[in-house]
């Protein structure tokens, strides 16, 4: 660990507080498409039975970069594992070959991380017998978090610690971890804890294991000699019930997934019902559409193919053009293109001696400039120079956009071809500004469907329940509601009707090289890499600069109007002060930082404690309510930095929005993993679970309804937020005073609020040093004072209150909190 150094002669000690997962399809989904991830052919194997699942385990986000820009499609249902990131792709012997030259490890069937459930004894009893000495700015392990949770009655123990020497390979530190089994009991069960590295940056050590007995202490060892002790604390436990279980509420209103335009209607619907509370805010900027422009390839995939894509839109005509290469008798023959209507012929050239002479590259030429604008593009097949000379054809070859080649299992009816219109639903009594805004955001990933149908439940939920439940009267005209129920809708109609893996938009941004419509379960944008903080643009990892990788972050920033869309809302609403990304399927739930650049893991800027604080209040009550739907846990190590729960997610959206505007922004991946108790074993999800099944394991109606209940809770956050006019109290401690030699000291808030503090006899603004953590995910500096020092200093809570209604910037008003720590000399 970084150590800081001070301008004064105290040191920062820290204060010791106590795979993509390829799912089953849904129901009446084509099995082959809902279950191959989308991408390049690389990882879309509907006609190849040689193609497996295989485990795999990349070093950091650093390779996840590299094997997406591949083509393989891995970036869902990724878990953090000791040496990296696990995940699962679907691959043939081939390519298998391809991710170890790239170095990527593939797993046997039983390999693979696992939390042990075994006390292996640690490292020993010397270990064991060790004794914690006093607090010290010499410690080198420190306990980051200790928490017990339990689920469908079995109790659980997540424990993370951290030692100063964790980055040290040779050899590489081991920690041990021992619980008692209640106040008073004695430290047993030792286990070794798993160290967790990623893209080469130690991160810290941390376990999770079954335990019956809810222990109160901890104990953690590390092989170096450094040892400490923590208490435990409840997570998610003792939560006060959900709406859903007040008398006369209403919900459970959703009977299936919805593509966009059933979303957008009842919407729509939803604002005509009740105008005294709801209204629609059409988004200006339309999207690219559910519509592609006709396409053929030619003559294979050789030097002599040709790839054809019409100048009109295949709805608008594109589908009714033909291209026909005519091979003519006789000699020493021009290359010729004769268009009649909307028939396209290519008359081939010949040499003296009669055979035929036209290159690939020369017909896409002739092609592209002679077909009187109805081919606006023609190329060589992907790479190939096009030096092959060309066939003709049996006859003409029609061109189609494929969107009528429907899926198994697609919904009836036809998608309305064109550019979209996004309706943003506004939910208030009081819609002037005058509320704190919340913004729901659901799916901006095409193939993620939950995400919706828990946003329309929410809605559901609010404007059903105002006039006859307290709590939802209180939350709708205490805040200002907006929710898109599909942010991505030329995508997930695509998802719906045509490839149920697609996880992008539409948008062809693709040179030649990947134009062909072989590819087109690959082309689009994924919007959640298309922002403008943190962006691979400037060296962050995890977007793509590949049109065919999945995480593509398009070719500039907010290039999408999707992405533009939600700049636009938050520039016009002002008002807007929190917002829920809302995606599936990995049972987290995180926040800033999103994205480091990989060489040193370097973050963009973490929240102030104060913020990282509530945001870690804000989960517990979030993520409470889903609990009090059918028991299912997000786990401790699941909740936090999503670059740090996680992976690098270069360019997302809740970086921008907190960075650039002061929201609370938060990323909900619903689903997961959920603990099944006749195996033992956490069982994990898919993007399109089956929507009725199981209600106490994966179903997609079981997942809306537990995470609206999440969804209702952050509104009534915000409510409260918007109301809180207290004061934030702080204190140093041990306090002010003499003291016979150096001592430790640390700040503490009475709820979550940011500390400006100064050392040097300065007034503290908000322009001083602010109070910092000891590190990611820990709680705050101890400062190790060694010579007389006066601290002064303030606090600030997220809702803008300061400490005494201290005014940093008048220089008249002085009522900051000062201390004076007098060190006596030996």
């Amino acid at each position: 660990m970084r150590r800081r150094r001070m301008r004064i002669a105290f040191l920062a000690l820290p204060a010791l507080l106590g795979s993509v997962l390829i799912g089953p399809p849904p129901a009446g989904a084509d099995p082959v498409e809902a279950t191959v991830p989308a991408g390049s052919e690389r990882s879309h194997h509907e006609h190849d039975e040689s193609a497996q699942l295989v485990r795999i385990e990349l070093t950091g986000s650093d390779m996840l970069d590299k094997v997406v820009d591949a083509g393989f499609d891995i970036d869902h249902g990724l878990k953090r594992v000791p040496n990296g990131i696990e995940g699962e792709a679907v691959v043939t012997a081939e390519q298998i070959t391809e991710l170890e030259a790239m170095g990527v490890k593939i797993l046997a069937d039983d390999e693979g991380f696992e939390w042990s459930e075994e006390a292996d004894g640690g490292l020993g009893a010397a270990a064991a017998a060790r004794t914690v000495q006093p607090l010290s700015h010499a410690q080198t392990v420190r306990v980051v978090r200790a928490d017990w949770f339990t689920t469908k009655g079995q109790g659980f123990l997540y424990v993370e610690a951290r030692t100063t020497e964790g980055q040290q390979a040779n050899p590489v530190v081991m920690m041990q971890l021992e619980n008692d089994s209640g106040r008073g009991s004695s430290f047993g069960f030792a286990r070794t804890m798993s160290r967790f590295v990623d893209s080469g940056q130690y991160m810290f050590h941390r376990n999770l294991f079954k335990l019956d007995t809810r222990p109160s202490e901890i104990k953690v060892t590390s092989s170096t000699g450094g040892v400490t002790t923590g208490s435990v604390s409840n997570w998610l436990e003792g939560a006060p019930p959900p709406l859903t279980d007040n008398p006369g509420y209403k919900y459970d209103f959703i009977d299936g997934y919805k593509h966009p335009q059933q979303l957008y209607s009842r919407a729509e619907e939803i604002a005509r019902q009740y105008p005294d509370i709801a209204q629609i805010i059409y988004l200006p900027n339309k999207t690219n559409g559910y519509q592609r422009k006709a396409q053929a390839t030619i003559g294979g995939t050789g030097q002599a193919a040709v790839v054809v894509s019409s100048a009109a839109w295949g709805h608008e005509g594109g589908n009714d053009v033909t291209v026909e290469f005519v091979e003519r008798p006789g000699a020493n023959l021009p290359l010729t293109v004769e268009v009649a209507g909307r028939a396209v012929r290519v008359l081939l050239a010949k040499d003296a001696a009669g055979a035929l002479a036209s290159t690939a590259a020369e017909v896409a030429a002739a092609v592209e400039t002679r077909s009187q604008g109805l081919i606006d593009r023609a190329h060589p097949y992907r790479t190939n120079a096009g030096t092959g000379i060309v066939a003709p054809t049996a006859g003409p070859v029609a061109l189609t956009d494929f969107l009528d080649e429907k899926r198994v299992g697609a919904p009836e009816g036809e998608v309305p071809r064109g550019p979209a219109t996004v309706p943003v639903l506004r939910i208030g009594k009081h819609r002037d500004g005058r509320n704190p805004g919340v913004l729901i955001q659901a799916q901006d990933h095409a193939r993620e469907w939950v995400p919706a149908t828990t946003t329309l439940e929410t809605a559901e939920r609010l404007v059903r329940n105002y006039k006859t439940d307290k709590d939802t009267k209180k939350i709708v005209n205490d805040t200002d509601i907006f929710l898109i129920l599909s942010n991505n809708p030329d995508g997930a109609n695509y998802s719906f009707y045509n490839f149920a893996s697609q996880r992008k938009n539409l948008t062809n941004h693709c040179p030649d090289e990947d134009a062909d419509p072989a590819r087109r379960n690959s082309w689009g944008v994924d919007l959640n890499r298309n922002y403008r903080v943190g962006s691979a643009h400037d060296g962050y990892a995890g977007g793509s600069f590949s049109c065919v990788s999945g995480t593509y972050q398009g070719p500039e920033k907010l290039s999408e109007p999707e992405a533009a869309n939600i700049v636009w809302l938050v520039e016009t609403y002002s008002n807007i002060k929190f917002m829920m990304s809302v995606h599936s399927n990995g049972g987290q739930l995180f926040w800033q930082p999103g994205a480091y650049i990989a060489d040193g893991r370097v973050t963009t800027p973490r929240p102030p404690m104060g913020d990282e604080a509530f945001y870690w209040q804000s989960a517990g009550r979030i993520l409470s309510q889903v609990k009090a739907y059918r028991e299912t846990v997000v786990t401790p190590e699941n909740v936090g930095g999503s670059s740090d729960v996680l992976y690098s997610s270069a360019g997302n959206v809740r970086e921008d929005l907190y960075h650039t505007y002061g929201i609370y922004a938060f990323g909900w991946e619903v689903g997961g993993s959920i603990y099944n108790p006749a195996t033992g074993n956490w069982q994990g999800g898919s993007f399109q679970p089956p929507w009725v099944g199981d209600p106490a394991l994966v179903s997609g109606h079981s997942e809306t309804m537990e995470y609206a209940n999440g969804i209702m809770e952050m509104f009534r956050i915000a409510a409260e937020w918007g109301k809180d006019k207290k004061k934030p109290t702080s204190e140093l401690v041990p306090g002010g005073g003499k003291y016979s030699g150096p001592v430790d000291v640390r700040f503490e808030t009475s709820e979550p609020a940011t500390i400006y503090y100064t050392t040097d006899g300065s007034r503290p603004t908000l322009q001083s040093p602010r109070y910092e953590s000891t590190d990611f995910r820990e709680p705050g500096q101890v400062f190790h004072v060694t010579e007389t020092t006066t601290f002064r200093w303030f606090s600030v809570d997220t809702a803008g209150n300061v400490e005494k209604n201290y005014d940093p910037e008048n220089g008249n008003r002085n009522n900051y909190r000062s201390a004076t720590i007098t060190v006596g000399k030996k």
